[in-house]
């Protein structure tokens, strides 16, 4: 992923320096378990502890030659420890170095995402809480439909969030093995017991069922959580780029006093961030795909995984990252107008309460089917008049209704103020809030 949409602490997770920091914890490990149990000298796995090291320009330079980067590898920290390191990957394969780091990688970038969620999380929640009451229409296919509250939009997309956190844990716990098998996993020549004495000190667990790789379905259900996360990314940036419109203005992303918004127009204000994220939500998805395939390989193992995983694990780890914290920050700073909110809701002359009153016509005894007739028609009228007039109605529903005989023949004054009342469209905030938030 380019430095421009990389945040360090999980871009690091990725660069060759870690990843070979943890190859030689791994080889690391597993020597002083072999010490332990006699196969090995204890000098072995002493100087690989203390002589241990190894150098990435050296190992890309071998690698060049042999082709092989766990070759490569062991000639450089055989460079380091000397006569003893002949002991060092003994009975392993590639694959118990190469999976066991993945998933270490794979732990520490979720740990990262799962932090990164709890700001996100914290975010909505706070501006949820803030605008409870701050009420907004809701919209259906884009058109206005009933009353909300801004709040209720904002503890949606947090109860979404809520679920993506539970999912990536699950996830994390999910790719959270080990595999010291050997060659097609067999443990021809390692025990068990170092496979299991890695894991733990790795604060991993041993992998059920290997063959010469760890099952990739675990990797795909990763990823796959990825892009759920993405999805829900995506929801919440489009919410708001819809929001930060000209024609409705309801929020709109912080601007700030030395920010320019067009290279051509200086009064623009281009919901930017929440466009980035959108594109951000692409390339987090574009994971989900190669990581399922990557899931059928031949026999007990091939390397047509390795080069997808070796693509898709930094970027799209990267780029959620990143999105989750810009999109955080994004929350944190957003500037909320509920008087646009509350003219918007107005724009259309009280249309949003056209089901109360096809209902209360119900209620006095009119078939719902006559009811719906009676209501629409005076409601087309309103719709008209906002047509025709820069989408401001200049007619009022309920002085349609009032004009109806049909419609007062049923309906009193006392049944239209209650018709014309936003108060139930926030009597159960609480209920869901206390739902959502606990």
């Amino acid at each position: 992923m380019i430095p421009r949409y990389s945040r360090p602490e999980m871009a690091n997770i990725f660069e060759q320096e870690n990843k070979f920091r943890i190859w030689l914890e791994v080889e690391t490990l597993a020597l002083e378990k072999m010490a332990e149990m006699g196969i090995v000298p204890d000098a072995a796995a002493k100087d690989l502890r203390e002589k241990g090291g190894f150098d990435v320009t050296r190992i890309n330079e071998i690698e060049a030659e042999v082709k092989h980067d766990v070759i490569a590898f062991l000639t450089s920290v055989a460079e380091h420890v000397g006569e003893n390191s002949r002991y060092v990957h003994q009975g392993m394969t590639s694959s118990d170095v190469i999976d066991t780091s993945f998933a270490v990688m794979l732990t520490q970038a979720a740990d990262i995402i799962i932090k990164d969620l709890d700001r996100l999380c914290e975010a909505l929640k706070t501006r949820a809480l803030e605008h409870k009451e701050t009420v907004c229409i809701g919209r259906s296919h884009g058109i206005h439909g009933e009353p909300t509250t801004f709040g209720m939009k904002l503890a949606g997309h947090y109860a979404a969030f809520a679920r993506a956190k539970e999912r990536m844990i699950a996830a994390r716990e999910e790719v959270s093995t080990v595999i010291i098998s050997g060659a097609v996993g067999t443990y021809p020549v390692l025990s068990p017991e170092i496979e299991a004495h890695v894991a733990e000190k790795l604060g991993l667990k041993p992998e059920i069922h290997s063959t010469q790789v760890i099952p990739r379905d675990r990797h795909a259900m990763f990823f796959a959580t990825l892009g759920v996360i993405a999805s829900s990314i995506e929801n919440l940036a489009v919410e708001l780029r819809h929001l930060q419109r000209t024609e409705v203005r309801e929020a709109e992303e912080y601007f700030d006093p030395k920010q320019k918004g067009s290279s051509a127009m200086p009064h623009k204000r281009n919901p930017i961030g929440a466009e980035n994220l959108t594109g951000q939500a692409r390339i987090i998805r574009a994971a989900v795909i190669p990581a399922m395939e990557n899931v059928a390989l031949w026999h007990e193992r091939d390397i047509s995984h390795s080069a997808v995983e070796r693509t898709i694990l930094p970027d799209a780890c990267i780029s959620a990252d990143y999105a989750l914290n810009r999109l955080a920050g994004l929350i944190e700073k957003l500037l909320v107008y509920p008087d646009t909110m509350m003219a918007n809701l107005n724009r259309l002359g009280g249309l949003h309460f056209s089901q109360k009153a096809m209902l209360a016509l119900t209620q006095a005894g009119v078939s719902r089917e006559e009811a719906y007739r009676m209501v629409q028609r005076n409601a087309m009228k309103v719709w008209g008049s906002a047509a025709e007039n820069g989408n401001q109605a200049t007619l009022e529903l309920r002085g349609e209704l009032e004009k109806d005989p049909d419609v007062t023949a049923k309906l009193n004054k006392d049944d239209l103020d209650e018709i014309f009342d936003l108060a139930p469209y926030t009597k159960n905030i609480d209920f869901v809030f206390k739902r959502v938030f606990g």
